[in-house]
Formats: C-alpha cells, structure tokens, sequence
C-alpha cells in the first residue's frame, strides 16, 4: 500500500509544495538594502522624442538579481547595460522558463518621476514566476529596486506628454541543465527603453480577426500568468492576421465561441444588453485572462462614474446578435502600452462586422467612453489628477 502510485504522488506533490515555499523564505531574500550602483562611463545618445521606436533604443544601465537554490537571493546591483553570459544548456533557453512584466515610467510638469501602480505589476509577476517554479520575493521590494533604478535613468524618461519610459521586468532560469525540472539558479533583471505615443496623430481604431480555430489559454493553463509561453505560439496568427488586413486576433474559446482576449490586450464591450440596461462586459478572470493592471483600472474607474460593469463570459454570437440590433454602443482593448485601443469592426467565419465607434459622430476615432477612459488614465499616469495609482519616485 505504501508504494502505491496514489501515495507516491502525494509524496510528490507534498515535496513540490514543501520546495516552493523553501524558494520563498528558507534563503536569503531579495532585499534593496544592499544595492550596488556601477553607472556607465560611456552613456549612449538619447534620441529625439519624434524618432522614438518601441523597443529599439535600451536605456544606459540593467538592474539585476541572481538567485541561487542554496543561498537564496545575491545583493542587486545596477551596472551598464550589456550582454549576460549564460550556458546553452540553461533551462530557460529550452523549456519555458521565464516570465516577465510590462510597465512605464512617466515625468509630470514638474519633472517628477512617476509609476503607475507598480506594485500591481510586482505582484502580478511574483505569481507568474513561482507558477514556473521560479523563485518568489517581495512584491514591495521589487518596486522599491525598480525606484532606485529609475533615479539612475532618470534622463531617459522623456518629459513630453504621451512619451515615457517602458520598463520590462524579467526572471529567467538560467541553471544549465538538460531535463525538465525546476532550476537550483535564477535571474531577476530590469531593462528599459523610450516610447513614444502609442497613436502619434489621435487614436487610430483597429480591426479585428476573430480566430475561430485556435486559442491563446485554456481552463487550468498559464493563461493568467505573463510567462513567455502565452506569446510565442501568437506571433505567426498575429503576422497572419496583419496579412489579411486584420490588426490584431480577436480569441475565442470553447464550443460558444466565448471572448476572451484581443491581441495581447484585455476586451471590452459597452452596449445595451437584452434587458435594456446599459453595461460594460469584459471576461471574468477565469484562469484564461490575464489580470491587466489597465483593466483593473477601467473596472475601477468605470464603476466609480456610477457604470454597470459585469465580468462574465460573452459568447462571440452575442456581441454580433448586438451589432445586428444596434446595442453595441463601442468596443475596445486595454494594455499598458496603448491604455485604450478603440475597435472598428470584426471578422468571423467568412464575414466582416462594422462596430461602432460613436453612435453620434461618425467621424470620430474613439467612442466617448474610450476617450474618457483614456484621457482619465493618462492624466493620473502624468500627475495631471493627483491619485493614489500613481506614485512619484522620491
């Protein structure tokens, strides 16, 4: 009986559970009291806010953390920006491992320094990490190292409205080992780059092609985490899409064809339901959605303006049944890099929908509640409305 396949995984899963929670607490902690700071001695030109490109020009210096089985977490440090050695054999090159975030930095009027609720951020990447076995640590500490970082590349968050500084937390395996197994050794690190204005001439609304035939997560998957493996597999979809004149994949999943997610980006649909009640659907967090800090704040904002506001699972048949009898009002996505993208319209099996995007002005690029939302979220973002969301560095 003591042998038996039941008991040997219980057996399993008991030491899996046990060694999670050793990686959290029973080794040395990530900690910002022990910072080093090596600043460059040759520092890069930084380019014109009107030339400025997603992801092109990296900030002067990376802030990383090494972590170890045994030790736990090394003392963090902020250097020059510069390539990481790594073994070709290191776990995260073959098998997944590794998670990320996505966030800004923005200058208010007064040349302050501002995150937007970062520690939303923290915590959000914390989860993903320790669902891949990776290591945990304070959500609060991450923030308070990225604080310190952004001092140092403070000269590089531009002080125009709409510009900022996007910053890409990361964790990595990097123990070289073949096999599928948790890693003894880790590496947490900060990159940062530049960014202009998502829509650089007013909004610009996106169509969508809504994907009938694959899907981006599944019930009981890594959909609600920010690990690697939830973009790759879009990339070609996505290159697809582009090639039929389609912005961005609308997913869909299951038998009813239910929303899920557009692109990378939370969605969105404002309408009047069946009952007549004016209401703003968005997907529950199922396990599916990934948790956006953008979405979260819509919901916030939303149900605070006095807006009925469901999260619930919306088969695709409903939201066309809407557009056939004029009750969807505006549809769109929400993401840290664009904060509000308004959707024109949406293909499904064979057939093109418009979705409108004001009912009272045809000319418009945003509905008034995108627009709203948008201009609402970026005014606390640049210290315009003081709010608790943001927070100055200091």
């Amino acid at each position: 009986f003591f042998s038996s396949p039941l008991v040997m995984l219980a057996r399993k899963v008991s030491v899996v559970s046990f060694r999670s929670f050793y990686r959290c607490y029973a080794t040395a902690p990530l900690s910002a009291k022990n910072l080093t700071v090596t600043k460059t001695s040759n520092p890069k030109p930084k380019p014109p806010n009107n030339e400025l490109v997603f992801g092109k020009s990296m900030s002067d210096h990376i802030l990383e953390a090494d972590w170890n089985e045994s030790t736990g977490w090394k003392d963090p440090v902020i250097k020059p920006y510069g390539n990481f050695e790594m073994p070709p054999s290191a776990l995260c090159l073959h098998y997944g491992l590794q998670c990320f975030e996505g966030m800004k930095a923005y200058k208010d009027s007064k040349g302050r320094v501002r995150l937007f609720r970062p520690l939303e951020n923290m915590k959000r990447m914390d989860g993903s990490s320790q669902r891949l076995s990776l290591p945990g640590y304070d959500p609060q500490v991450g923030v308070d190292l990225i604080k310190e970082y952004l001092k140092v590349e403070k000269d590089w968050i531009p002080d125009q409205r709409g510009c900022s500084l996007y910053i890409r937390p990361t964790m990595i395996a990097t123990q070289g080992a073949l096999g599928v197994q948790a890693s003894s050794e880790a590496k947490w690190y900060v990159i940062s780059c530049p960014v202009g204005p998502y829509y650089k001439s007013g909004f610009k609304p996106v169509k969508l092609l809504a994907d009938d035939k694959n899907v981006r997560a599944w019930p009981g998957g890594v959909g609600q985490y920010k690990v690697g493996g939830n973009y790759a597999p879009g990339i070609v979809l996505q290159r697809n899409a582009l090639q039929k004149g389609y912005a961005q994949i609308l997913w869909l999943f299951g038998p009813e064809q239910v929303i899920t997610e557009v692109g990378t980006m939370n969605m969105f649909i404002y309408w009047k339901n069946p009952q007549g009640e004016t209401e703003l659907v968005t997907a529950p967090l199922d396990g599916t959605i990934l948790p956006g800090v953008t979405r979260s704040s819509v919901i916030e904002l939303a149900r605070d303006w006095g807006m009925k506001v469901t999260e619930r699972a919306m088969p695709i048949a409903e939201l066309l049944d809407g557009l056939k009898e004029n009750r969807v009002i505006e549809c769109f996505g929400a993401g840290t890099a664009c904060v509000i993208a308004p959707i024109e319209g949406v293909h499904y099996k064979g057939a093109d929908y418009e979705i409108p995007l004001d009912v009272n002005d045809s000319n418009a690029a945003a509905g008034p509640l995108a627009s709203k939302l948008s201009d609402h979220i970026q005014a606390i973002q640049y210290g315009e409305i003081e709010h608790p969301w943001s927070e100055i560095v200091e």
